[in-house]
């Protein structure tokens, strides 16, 4: 599971997700990318499950490059607690997507076995996205 070493504060704001992905909106490293179309978090976990079924599909042929990382953390209070009291203990960690990301690359692979890798994975992520080529 994916996550930081260390942080130099625990806990951090919800935060806004406005506006398109300044950086990381091209395909940098493969052939193929899965590009995010809206904004979102998508946790650590999502993450994990859609390189699974990428690599799985591919059966480890070709290179896949994750471009995303979780290192924002999300809190979440155990059940049954009061209102107040403060902020929760940390739940998951999640990457703060915005439209223009490219979440995942493939190289060394043909566009169709690309392209049903990614729709796929695409189950599995929190967001409506599209293959883009290089």
């Amino acid at each position: 599971m994916l996550q930081p070493k260390k942080m130099k504060y625990r806990k951090q704001f919800r935060g806004k997700m406005g506006g398109k992905s300044m950086r990381g909106n091209t395909v940098a490293f493969g052939e193929f990318g899965l590009k995010a179309l809206e904004c979102g978090w998508f946790s650590a976990r999502q993450i994990e499950s859609a390189r699974k079924t990428i690599t799985h599909h591919t059966k480890r042929v070709g290179k896949l490059w994750i471009r995303i990382f979780p290192d924002k953390p999300t809190t979440k209070k155990g059940p049954g607690v009061k209102m107040g009291s403060g902020k929760g203990d940390i739940h998951q960690y999640v990457a703060v997507i915005r439209p223009g990301r490219i979440l995942f690359e493939l190289g060394g692979l043909s566009e169709i076995e690309a392209r049903e890798a990614f729709r796929k994975a695409s189950h599995k992520i929190p967001m409506r996205t599209a293959v883009v080529e290089r």
